[in-house]
């Protein structure tokens, strides 16, 4: 394996723990800049948008330009938008600052994904992506309760502070050991979106939106479930996006395995209907037991939910990218835009619940959204199989 592939997994990593990190950053940002936590959720709805947006389109607009320039001046975009975050005065300026480092993570992650196929060569594409993509697990798994604990001993701003440190260092690597001249390949929006109408791909970008918006209602909303509606203090959130990250990290090595033994379809499935279960016994769990037992639910549920909901992202990949394996790069972007809008809708919807009711219901609400995937996932396969009974025998 080219070892070059590492530091880009490394940019993925930077990147995608602010995305995670998130969750128990809101109570304190909303009590700094004087608004509410459901407020202070937009700002992760305005880095998944800004995610999602800048992916398809800043890559079309890089164009064919130098991609060791990109990923550079992408990081050191990202970077600024840390600083920014870590000195801001206001909600305003941190929404400013979630634009910019989400229209980076954008650029990043498409341009990234590309170059490691070019530098480890057409035969170890999927090992290449893998690698890339690896780095946004272990985000969940690392980053996200590492970004947690710096919070609880120097604040969200030194959170923001060390993942700038780190951006810097990244910059600084990829600019010396990426090599020269690996252009990209100029396509259109217009070229780059045409995949969606290849049979199987709309469905499946849909089935990836839902299943994340209904992660994300809880997930956003973490320290006020487990603070108001489970009873722990915020010094348990750290341990609990650890618990969730190692099940991330156990569910996301399995999955490739079960998906090739099982099949993809099936392990999708599968997610599908274990995430639905999880939520519910969330839900239920924080509105019927003993208080001195939700928090006991809430901790020893965060393990293997996280092993259930990252089983689901290798497996949904695998599906995509066989629909139309010669243009795995767009499909996957389009799946990863996909992801990054089910969380900023999620987000955003979670908001809207903890607004009007408790945070124990928030579990109610996500059940509802892996159900719908799993209806559009039948529905689909349906259509496919008719499809192909249709055809004429050859």
């Amino acid at each position: 394996m080219d070892k070059r592939l590492i530091w880009l997994a490394v940019g993925s990593f930077t990147m995608s723990t602010v995305g995670f990190v998130f969750s128990s950053l809101l109570p304190s940002i909303a009590a700094d800049t004087h608004t509410t936590v459901p407020m202070a959720g937009y700002l992760i709805t305005v880095f998944s948008l800004s995610y999602a947006i800048g992916a398809p389109v800043l890559s079309a607009l890089a164009g064919t330009a130098d991609r060791r320039r990109v990923l550079t001046v992408a990081m050191l975009i990202f970077l600024a938008g840390n600083v920014v975050a870590a000195t801001s005065v206001s909600f305003t300026t941190l929404l400013l600052a979630q634009i910019l480092m989400g229209m980076a993570s954008g650029l990043f992650a498409a341009t990234a994904q590309a170059t490691a196929v070019s530098l480890a060569g057409p035969e170890h594409r999927a090992l290449a992506i893998s690698v890339v993509v690896g780095g946004t697990t272990f985000a969940v798994a690392l980053g996200a309760p590492l970004g947690a604990l710096i919070a609880t001993v120097w604040g969200w701003r030194g959170t923001f502070g060390t993942v700038a440190l780190l951006a810097l260092a990244c910059a600084t690597v990829l600019w010396l050991r990426l090599p020269r001249g690996l252009r990209g390949t100029k396509l259109t929006l217009r070229e780059r979106f045409s995949i969606i109408g290849h049979a199987g791909i709309a469905p499946s970008l849909a089935v990836t939106f839902l299943y994340l918006a209904g992660g994300f209602i809880i997930i956003s909303y973490l320290a006020p479930l487990a603070i108001e509606g489970a009873g722990l203090t915020k010094l348990a959130l750290p341990g609990l996006l650890l618990a969730f990250g190692v099940g991330a990290v156990i569910g996301n090595l399995s999955s490739g395995y079960l998906a090739d033994r099982l099949g993809a379809t099936r392990m999708v499935v599968a997610s599908l209907l274990a995430t639905s279960v999880m939520v519910l016994s969330i839900a239920l769990g924080l509105h019927f037991l003993p208080r001195e037992l939700c928090g006991p639910l809430l901790i020893g549920i965060m393990l293997p939910w996280g092993i259930i909901g990252w089983a689901f992202p290798p497996a949904q990949a695998s599906r995509i990218v066989g629909y139309a394996p010669e243009v795995a790069h767009l499909t996957l972007s389009l799946n990863a835009s996909a992801m990054y809008l089910g969380i900023a809708s999620g987000t955003a919807i979670g908001g809207r619940v903890l607004e009007n009711a408790a945070p124990a219901d928030l579990g109610f609400v996500a059940a509802l959204f892996p159900l719908a995937a799993l209806a559009v996932l039948f529905a689909s396969l349906r259509s496919q199989r008719r499809l192909a009974a249709e055809m004429p025998a050859e």
